[in-house]
């Protein structure tokens, strides 16, 4: 009897271990390896650096507050994290992880070890994301270690004026690092795609990048709110509603769910034009459809953007005279309470200074409505016990995503610039400048 020898089929490599396999690739690449070590050691340097200033970068939210709480330093690294460090870390680590395997010319060794596309992509992507979140994790953490270690733990100050206890303020800086982690996704996806779509040409590389820049820009002009939300980059400037009290939790929400359906579309695309793929052609330069690719993206804007119009009032700019009057009454009342603490005065609640503001745009003579640095308000106020009405005027510089500077034009004895001693060393007057914002979407407040 002969007997008859039938081979196994071939089975595709377990997802686990082709993971393992690609996030070790990416790991023991130098310029991963250099962006983990400054992302973890960078942030806690610039933060500690700059606290230690007298001059700091007012321009930048929460930047007034570096020398008087740790917990402002994560804040501003946030902020500038959300416009220039993300976009180029997906850039770096998503936009290159199929490209990388094109300018080397290893997809066919690759398959063969793998035995399936489906599942080298999922192993791609999926170790693309963790070198994210380490690197992400990363700054979180340097910059928080960095602001407690020279500021201290300390109080902040809210978006809105009032005042955030360590613990709370510790809370919230969490959740907005977590936040943007769906933006942040949504840029990878966009990376995965221009790495799919571009093969070994440095163009997917630059992509995430570039469209980061146009929503950026996009986000600077007196769009409708709509339009805004209907963006992913908003979910880089929603955070800010988690430090206002009550937390305006509407537009964050939102924006999270828009850049998490762009990240599934984007994501969704890539890997079926790489499950479609010739392989075998050593010369890829990409799909050669490029053009179309765009599509599916362009019309999940579209229809976010209807949707959020039709399921909101959010046809117009979003700023109007009653909401900024709103925001400048509520975070002048916080911020004078911080003040007469400062000061050594008696304690008043926000219910006994009933404080009012009256603002106009323009002198009166256009719409009190919309983005510009022509907003001026006049607050008033009442003190127990005092027969007189108190009145500070506040020129504002109101920008197209809702967020104002008030900048104190008298009383100099309310809002002028004079430092105060506190037990944490002199700060300026409270009263003088301060960061708050208008709700684009008042009907979503948490």
């Amino acid at each position: 009897m002969t007997a008859t020898l039938t081979a196994a089929p071939a089975r595709p490599v377990p997802l686990a271990r082709a993971y393992r396999f690609e996030l070790v690739k990416l790991f023991a690449a130098w310029r991963i390896r250099l962006l983990v070590l400054a992302c973890w050691l960078a942030p806690a340097v610039f933060v500690a650096a700059v606290s230690e200033q007298s001059s700091l970068p007012v321009d930048t939210l929460f930047g007034r507050w570096m020398n008087a709480t740790g917990w402002a330093g994560p804040l501003v690294m946030l902020g500038f994290a959300g416009t220039y460090a993300l976009p180029l870390l997906t850039s770096v680590v998503a936009g290159d992880v199929f490209a990388a395997e094109d300018r080397l010319g290893t997809w066919r060794h690759l398959l063969v070890a793998v035995r399936s596309a489906s599942r080298l992509f999922a192993a791609k992507a999926l170790a693309s994301l963790t070198v994210l979140v380490v690197l992400v994790a990363g700054m979180a953490v340097s910059g928080t270690v960095g602001g407690l270690l020279t500021a201290g733990n300390r109080a902040l100050v809210g978006f809105d004026g009032h005042l955030l206890t360590p613990g709370d303020a510790a809370g919230r800086v969490l959740l907005a690092w977590v936040s943007v982690l769906a933006p942040t996704l949504a840029l990878a996806a966009i990376g995965l795609l221009g790495s799919v779509l571009w093969g070994r040409s440095p163009m997917g590389l630059l992509l995430p990048a570039v469209v980061a820049l146009a929503m950026a820009l996009a986000q600077l002009l007196p769009l409708p709110v709509a339009v805004r939300l209907a963006l992913p980059s908003y979910a880089f400037i929603a955070w800010n509603g988690l430090f206002t009290d009550p937390a305006q939790l509407g537009p964050l929400l939102i924006a999270t769910g828009v850049s998490l359906a762009w990240a599934v579309a984007a994501t969704a695309l890539a890997y079926r034009l790489f499950v479609r793929r010739d392989f075998t052609n050593a010369a890829h330069e990409g799909s050669g459809r490029r053009a179309l690719a765009v599509l599916p993206l362009a019309a999940l804007f579209a229809v976010t953007a209807g949707i959020i119009a039709a399921a909101t009032p959010a046809l117009g700019s979003g700023i109007t005279q009653e909401k900024v009057q709103q925001s400048v009454a509520t975070a002048f009342a916080h911020l004078y309470r911080l003040q007469a603490g400062q000061l050594h005065r008696p304690d008043v609640t926000e219910a006994q200074l009933a404080a009012t503001a009256a603002c106009t745009k323009g002198d009166g003579l256009v719409e009190s409505a919309g983005p510009g640095n022509d907003w001026r308000c006049v607050v008033s106020w009442h003190l127990p016990g005092v027969a007189a009405t108190g009145t500070a005027i506040y020129q504002l510089d109101v920008t197209a995503d809702g967020r104002y500077v008030a900048d104190g034009d008298g009383p100099k004895e309310v809002n002028g610039y004079f430092q105060v001693r506190t037990p944490d060393g002199d700060q300026p007057n409270p009263l003088w400048q301060f960061d708050a914002n208008v709700e684009l979407l008042p009907t979503t407040k948490g």
